[in-house]
């Protein structure tokens, strides 16, 4: 008996020659495609821009044992439905990590040497004299909530730009901070990085009393999700000079609607969610982390990368 496994088409030209032949793949394009397949997959990979329509297939997958995604936060779909099924959720956690650490250090640098004014002269041919930013990142300090994969990257490159980096961890050790514990610290950083997963403990966990908290010249740096940030607060935070700039990867909702104040703001820097996806690689190591865990489950191995459902990541 093969096992049929439902996968996305845009990872056919990747996965079709490598399957082993005890695999029946049906690949889908379409939502309503990957709906009308899901009830025959025992293995699925559903991922779709939209997590409503991810959702409805997941839903219909009343016989899949196994669900792989590309993304790495599993906020959107339904983990307690997932859990009463006893399937097995992998993500992609790591999958953009080297990409997104890069995003957040594109992102400091922009804020510290202004360099969206210098973009904006060249579109206006005109010459400046001077840098409108002048900060360095040698010597400032860092905040890092989340210390995943993609924190760990961070870290690792802000070293290299003499970047004096504090994590924030569950089990603190020696330069980190516990869960109770960095709140009473944000004054002395410049920067605060999110990089946690989306989750009823993170939500909005920089609200207007955080951000109060803050250095009015530091900058807070988004590449998580947009909920756990009180936008509004961010919002006005930017306005009243309470904090210096935020760097958003990450809104609430997306997309971020035309005429949101966020947008018209000198000292916000919107990036539209493209931290991940400023690669070529994304669905190469997708595929090839899904092939290897397709062995370990032939074999009834634990696979890699497997979502912890009750915590949500």
């Amino acid at each position: 008996m093969k096992v049929i496994a439902v996968l996305p088409g845009i990872a056919q030209g990747l996965l079709a020659d490598a399957l082993p032949d005890w695999v029946e793949p049906h690949f889908f394009i379409t939502k309503d495609e990957a709906i009308a397949l899901a009830p025959k997959a025992e293995i699925g990979w559903f991922d779709m821009y939209d997590k409503g329509d991810m959702a409805k297939a997941i839903a219909q997958a009343r016989s899949m044992k196994w669900l792989n995604s590309i993304y790495a936060g599993v906020d959107g779909m339904p983990l307690e439905l997932l859990s009463e099924r006893g399937v097995t959720v992998t993500n992609g956690a790591g999958i953009n990590a080297i990409t997104i650490a890069e995003y957040v250090v594109m992102g400091m640098l922009t804020v510290a040497k202004g360099y969206r004014e210098v973009v904006r002269a060249q579109d206006r041919q005109e010459w400046l004299h001077d840098s409108p930013g002048k900060a360095e990142l040698f010597g400032s300090k860092a905040l890092l909530l989340g210390y995943g994969a993609i924190g760990k990257l961070i870290e690792e490159r802000l070293k290299g730009f003499g970047v004096e980096t504090t994590a924030v961890r569950r089990t603190p050790g020696p330069g980190t901070l516990g869960p109770d514990e960095w709140r009473g610290k944000l004054a002395t950083f410049d920067w605060v990085i999110l990089a946690v997963p989306a989750t009823p403990e993170t939500e909005k966990m920089i609200g207007e009393a955080e951000l109060s908290f803050m250095k009015s010249s530091a900058t807070l740096v988004n590449i998580a999700r947009g909920t756990v940030v009180d936008q509004e607060a961010l919002v006005a935070a930017l306005q009243d000079g309470q904090i210096g700039a935020a760097f958003l990867d990450v809104t609430d909702p997306e997309p971020l609607p035309a005429g949101h104040p966020l947008w018209t703001l000198d000292n916000a820097h919107i990036t539209m969610h493209l931290s991940g996806r400023a690669q070529t690689l994304m669905f190469q190591r997708a595929g090839q982390r899904f092939l290897e865990n397709l062995g370990r489950y032939k074999e009834g191995a634990a696979l890699l990368h497997s979502v912890d459902l009750t915590l949500g990541y």
